[in-house]
């Protein structure tokens, strides 16, 4: 196994590994060292089936299940369909799944260590991939912030919403996606996170808000609150905390959900076909006596 870093904020390739096959512990510690590192890690030229998919992601803690319950393999609703093709009239998958940027699982009081997409189809046109997918260095973004801000929000916590980015998806022309029932909202009441948050990995501070999904911090003037998320979401924006990913059929991409931000770049027609395999896996193991 060979980790390739790309030599930008973000992302590493790993060549000669097969995901299908079980993981041996010293890879599999060697991927985490590398996910906490890179923060983005692809592995090309992939072909295992759903079973073997999930168990790979299972690896790395449990997989969950997304409160929608929507488009899921069949036998395996861990496993989540994104694509915007369709089969006897009927979509195959969400078709507007990660279109904005955001962190997922800052919803739930369980956070995610990781997202895994298989790709099996790359929308493309004149012979060029459409739909990267961007991702954004939440290391570096606390790391630069003004010292009289980590000092002022140190210990702070933002409630986070899955609501907040699912209605904004609903208003979205062309969009499938219901209301959520009483039953969803539920399942997913707003939560407190610390608006800086230490990586069970690198054991380093990251910025843990995004615009998808915060809506304030907690016990702060609302007008103040706004203002300096505001400034933290354009802080974000910054030129040299962005990586994109182009997409090949086979790749299998896998990111850390803590110290990165993400966002789908639809600029794909629905006659240019996209289809992706992805699992969530929940932060549940033991990660500092893993990579220790």
């Amino acid at each position: 196994m060979e980790i390739i870093p790309t030599g930008q904020t973000l992302g590493a390739r790993i060549e000669g590994i097969d995901l299908g096959e079980p993981l041996p512990d010293g890879n599999f510690r060697t991927i985490l060292r590398a996910l906490g590192a890179h923060g983005v890690l692809c592995f090309s030229r992939q072909t295992f089936d759903v079973p073997a998919f999930a168990a790979f992601g299972r690896r790395f803690g449990d997989l969950e299940i997304n409160v929608a319950n929507l488009f899921y393999a069949p036998g395996f609703p861990e496993v989540m369909i994104l694509s915007n093709m369709q089969e006897n009239g009927k979509p195959l998958g969400l078709n507007d799944a990660g279109q904005g940027w955001h962190t997922d699982m800052s919803y739930s009081h369980d956070v995610a260590l990781a997202n895994v997409l298989h790709c099996q189809r790359v929308p493309r046109r004149n012979g060029k991939p459409l739909g990267e997918t961007q991702f954004r260095n939440m290391h570096a973004a606390y790391d630069d912030l003004p010292d009289s801000l980590k000092h002022r929000l140190e210990g702070r916590t933002a409630t986070h919403d899955f609501a907040k980015f699912w209605e904004e998806m609903r208003q979205r022309p062309g969009s499938r996606r219901l209301p959520l029932t009483p039953e969803q909202r539920a399942k997913k009441p707003p939560v407190s996170q610390p608006l800086f948050r230490r990586h069970p990995i690198t054991d380093r501070l990251v910025l843990y808000a995004n615009p998808g999904y915060t809506m304030f911090i907690d016990g702060v003037d609302p007008n103040e609150s706004g203002e300096i998320l505001d400034f933290l979401f354009r802080h974000q924006e910054r030129a040299e905390y962005l990586y994109a990913h182009h997409w090949t059929e086979g790749d299998v991409l896998m990111w850390d959900n803590i110290g990165t931000v993400h966002n789908a770049v639809a600029d794909y027609t629905a006659d240019e076909p996209r289809y992706m395999r992805r699992v969530q896996v929940m932060a549940s193991l033991d990660y500092p006596a893993l990579v220790a």
